[in-house]
C-alpha cells in the first residue's frame, strides 16, 4: 500500500492539559472512519508543525480522509504527502536511463 505522511499544526497551542484526550479521540475517529489504514509512526516534532503521522492507505482518497478528520478534530493546518521508499525511488531513476 502507498505510504503517506501527514503534518499537522494545532489550532490552539494551549491544549497541553487536553492533548492526550483529544489525540485519543482523533485516533479512534480515524480508525472508525478509515479502518483500512495502517499506522506506521506518530511523532510530536519541533518546527513549523506539531505532529507527523506516517501511515499506509490504499489510495489518496483515504489519505485525504485522514487529513480532513485532523482538521475537523482541531488541527489548524494539515498537509499530506506521498512517500516513496528510497529503494523504489532508485528503481524509478534507473527506469529513466
Amino acid at each position: 500500500m502507498p505510504i503517506y505522511i501527514l503534518a499537522t499544526r494545532l489550532r490552539n497551542p494551549d491544549l497541553v492539559e487536553r492533548r492526550k484526550d483529544q489525540g485519543e479521540k482523533w485516533l479512534k475517529l480515524v480508525k472508525e472512519k478509515v479502518p483500512s489504514i495502517r499506522w506506521i509512526a506518530h511523532y510530536a516534532i519541533l518546527g513549523p508543525y506539531d505532529f507527523i503521522d506516517i501511515f499506509e492507505a490504499k489510495d489518496e482518497q483515504e489519505a485525504a480522509k485522514v487529513s480532513l478528520l485532523s482538521r475537523d478534530a482541531g488541527a489548524r493546518f494539515a498537509e499530506s504527502w506521498t512517500a516513496i521508499p528510497y529503494s523504489d525511488f532508485l528503481e524509478l531513476i534507473d527506469s529513466l536511463k
